[in-house]
């Protein structure tokens, strides 16, 4: 008789599919739900109606049942391809509970991402993964300075907020160089961030807020100057 011989999977190895925890996702889902969430994005995507504290749950157990060590950037992508939007709301689920292990290198897996099915939604959570690998690899501020001037309007607004919450480790130079290379803009969702960028700060340091405005104010728009200045 032949001898069967099993192979174990390599140490950090991943056995995640995205259709797996897609039909976890659907036994949640709730039809009244998904037209509403659907309806407050614009129709701009179609969804299951699984709400965050559930999707959360459902993929928390998936990923620690079938997730490796290592960033498995190809259950990412099968995630990010679903048309349900809850997918790649797992997606980033899942890249939160990796952030630790983001590398320059995931940059451009995090751009690619940005770029595809792009809305404030995917976008204000791909800034906190990026930050991330900024403020821990500053060699790579030349990358999210390149970002802030690109012609996607997603990859700009990333890069105004990608230091959110950061505090008294604000790089303050690459914050003012980052807003600057956006001013004079009438695009609502670039003035927005510039205005929530000022703001966040505002609370770690007013007096730099202020001077910024002082020194910008014929160059930014109503709607950046009003959110900067709540907390001022």
């Amino acid at each position: 008789m032949q001898q069967r011989i099993c192979i174990a999977p390599a140490m950090g190895a991943a056995n995640m599919e995205a259709q797996m925890l897609l039909k976890e996702l659907q036994n949640l889902a709730n039809a009244d739900d998904a037209r509403a969430m659907k309806a407050y994005m614009r129709g701009r995507f179609e969804f299951l109606g699984v709400k965050t504290p559930a999707r959360r749950k459902a993929a928390k157990a998936f990923f620690k049942k079938h997730g490796g060590a290592d960033i498995d950037w190809r259950f990412v992508r099968q995630a990010w391809e679903h048309p349900f939007r809850e997918m790649q709301y797992a997606a980033l689920d899942y890249l939160e509970t990796r952030k630790n292990l983001l590398r320059p290198g995931d940059l451009p897996q995090l751009k690619k991402l940005a770029q595809s099915k792009s809305w404030w939604d995917t976008i204000d959570f791909l800034d906190r993964l990026a930050g991330g690998i900024i403020a821990g690899f500053p060699e790579t501020r030349p990358v999210i300075l390149q970002w802030s001037r690109d012609e996607d309007i997603w990859l700009r607004r990333l890069a105004i907020d990608h230091q959110l919450l950061r505090k008294d480790q604000t790089d303050q130079h690459l914050l003012e160089q980052i807003l600057v290379n956006n001013l004079n803009q009438t695009e609502f969702f670039i003035n927005k961030a510039i205005g929530w960028a000022l703001r966040d700060y505002s609370k770690t340091n007013p007096g730099w807020v202020k001077n910024f405005i002082r020194q910008h104010h014929g160059k930014m728009a109503p709607l950046s100057i009003r959110e900067a200045s709540k907390y001022l």
